[in-house]
């Protein structure tokens, strides 16, 4: 780990002096090294799997209505220009016979948005985590989310919302689908 942060900090000091700026400017002489350790927080996700994580807290039940989890706050970078967006996801199941601990759904958001992402890919690719580990008779995911890189840059609209969503098996019926969407719209207060 420390040669790729040594890695990373060289590279990032390079991108500094490209860029027009002195390095060995007070204000910037630990930068390099804080880029790089911050390179490596938002992308620790690559180091777990997330079916893993689900499966490690895995249990037997009977109950065979939605379990929702929502407003799930996410960080992640754009892979096209490495700007963050951040957001909520909101995740339901409907189990078929397992069942795993709450905090691991949002653990598989966690692991997956901490990677290079687009929205779209890390909508389908939590929906497919959780279909993989529970095999259950559903799953949908929404992903409301800020992008950076849309409202700093290019078209620079702030205040926009991205959402995207996946979704399977019972959750292609409208009528469950409808519940869940009037279950994540419903705002305490």
């Amino acid at each position: 780990m420390a040669h790729t942060e040594e890695a990373l900090s060289a590279h990032c000091r390079e991108i500094l002096s490209l860029i027009g700026e002195d390095p060995e400017r007070e204000g910037l002489q630990k930068t390099p090294l804080r880029m790089a350790r911050a390179l490596q927080t938002l992308t620790r996700g690559y180091e777990q799997d997330p079916v893993a994580v689900i499966r490690s807290a895995q249990f037997e039940e009977t109950y065979d209505q939605m379990v929702i989890v929502r407003d799930i706050p996410f960080y992640s970078l754009c892979e096209h220009h490495l700007l963050p967006f951040y957001g909520k996801a909101h995740i339901a199941y409907i189990p078929n016979g397992t069942i795993t601990g709450l905090s691991k759904l949002a653990r598989v958001v966690d692991i997956l948005s901490h990677r290079l992402q687009v929205q779209e890919r890390l909508t389908m690719q939590i929906k497919d985590s959780i279909e993989e580990a529970l095999h259950p008779q559903g799953v949908i995911v929404v992903l409301e989310a800020s992008h950076l890189c849309m409202q700093m840059r290019g078209i620079e609209k702030p205040g926009s919302i991205t959402t995207t969503s996946a979704f399977s098996g019972a959750f292609k019926a409208a009528k469950t689908r409808d519940e869940f969407l009037a279950l994540i719209s419903h705002r305490n207060g």
